[in-house]
């Protein structure tokens, strides 16, 4: 992988001392320790299966998404986490997964071209993560703080007998639910709400606004699979399931629709503990995340776009047979 300098203003951050030790090979004196190198920004879209990871945020054990994101990183470029700087869009919950999460990390040096590092990031990763696409971002592109709307999935298989072939993404529910109602009670999510009555207690929640925007609210209906689908400004930790988990209870038709302003009225988990606990983890999924398109276009003269690479056949004839050097080649 070579690395050439970006055109666009470069980002700069503190430097890193130990990565200047380590490609030197010499201490770096006392003077040096204002100096400041240039550093390159990288976003990442990734899909993974979060069925046994300890959700997004990093932790060491129970293994995290973004701890394993990291260990790959820094065995690809010889950094250490804290110049990495991996920032995740979504702090998704343990057994919760993902098609559409975001994220960035930046280096002190540039690519030439984002292929290899992209084959290489997949290559170290567990077959349950995947980095979709990779691209240069510009310096004020920011995963999390840069988000206009995240669409989050939530998939019920409404049938007798649970299709064992999506057990692990899907959550079943053997009654049979009412779907118009569901319908009917998404209506009253949508606008801006206080959702303190479907937030979860965490450390952070003082500095967390409890007004969202909800810009829809889909149930859609495709034979025993019942796909709700949830776009907003954002979501409070633990809302998405508890908002399905009410649902669900609508659905059954043990609650009215009109159940959902009253529960949001009082702004007050306890209200609706009386009713519905989250649902499970599982059929969560965070599908995509929205960014103002301008601030999406790479940097001048930046890496192109990786979206992964086929590999091809070559075909090479020797003495009127046709061989395949690469045909037992992974």
């Amino acid at each position: 992988m070579g690395s050439s300098a970006i055109a666009s203003p470069p980002l700069n951050l503190p430097p890193s001392h130990s990565y200047l030790q380590q490609h030197s090979g010499v201490e770096v004196p006392h003077q040096l320790e204002n100096l400041t190198l240039p550093s390159y920004k990288w976003r990442m879209v990734i899909a993974y299966d979060g069925t046994k990871f300890s959700g997004w945020q990093y932790q060491e054990s129970p293994p995290t998404i973004q701890c394993i994101m990291e260990k790959a990183l820094m065995s690809i470029t010889k950094l250490e986490r804290k110049d990495l700087a991996l920032v995740g869009s979504s702090r998704t919950d343990a057994g919760v997964h993902a098609w559409g999460q975001v994220a960035h990390f930046v280096t002190p040096f540039s690519y030439d071209s984002l292929g290899s590092l992209h084959a290489a990031l997949n290559g170290f990763l567990p077959s349950e993560i995947r980095v979709r696409e990779i691209s240069a971002a510009r310096p004020e592109f920011h995963a999390r703080f840069s988000t206009l709307s995240k669409t989050y999935q939530y998939k019920i298989y409404n049938g007798p007998i649970m299709d064992p072939f999506q057990r692990h993404c899907v959550y079943h529910s053997s009654y049979n639910l009412n779907a118009d109602a569901m319908r009917e009670a998404t209506k009253h999510f949508i606008g801006k709400h206080d959702f303190s009555a479907f937030v979860n207690v965490t450390r952070d929640n003082g500095s967390r606004d409890p007004v969202k925007d909800i810009f829809r609210f889909d149930v859609i209906e495709m034979g025993a699979l019942l796909q709700l689908e949830v776009e907003g400004s954002g979501f409070l930790y633990r809302q998405v399931r508890n908002m399905v988990a009410l649902l669900l209870q609508i659905g059954k038709e043990a609650l009215p629709p009109d159940i959902v302003p009253q529960i949001l009225a009082t702004r007050d988990r306890r209200e609706l503990a009386k009713f519905a606990f989250s649902a499970p983890p599982h059929g969560l999924c965070l599908m995509s995340v929205k960014y103002n398109q301008e601030l999406l276009q790479p940097p001048v003269d930046g890496p192109a776009i990786s979206f992964g690479r086929h590999h091809t056949v070559i075909l090479v004839p020797i003495s009127g047979h046709i061989i395949c050097p690469n045909l037992w080649t992974s």
